[in-house]
């Protein structure tokens, strides 16, 4: 049985394929600011996509979509922002938040892409 730290390494590992397969390009993974971390930031064209991944073995604290607070919220849209200043965008770009929500019970998960979650 897999810890929770590698648990999310797989999902996140998983999630990065997923994106790249379904025409996105990743700009970074696991980027780290003083406001916390993004899974992953990728761009949908012109739209720039910040990832949240969520990767559960099962129900028994909620599915990774139900633990998604106002406070894991504010968070990732604070992360978002300084992400946005930090590369210096002239005009602020289209932004999109997504939730990829993995259940890995079996050997091939169940993946729950919610596109502009938040």
């Amino acid at each position: 049985m897999e810890n929770k730290q590698s648990l999310g390494k797989s999902g996140e590992a998983y999630a990065a394929r997923l994106v790249t397969e379904s025409g996105l390009r990743i700009i970074t993974q696991n980027y780290r600011c003083p406001k916390g971390e993004m899974d992953i930031i990728a761009r949908d064209g012109e739209v720039l996509v910040f990832i949240e991944v969520r990767t559960r073995r099962s129900s028994y604290r909620g599915w990774g979509e139900e633990s998604i607070t106002r406070q894991k919220v504010q968070r990732l849209q604070a992360i978002a922002s300084f992400y946005v200043l930090q590369q210096g965008y002239i005009n602020w770009p289209s932004v999109r938040f997504d939730v990829v929500a993995i259940r890995w019970i079996g050997q091939d998960p169940e993946i729950n892409w919610i596109q502009a979650a938040l």
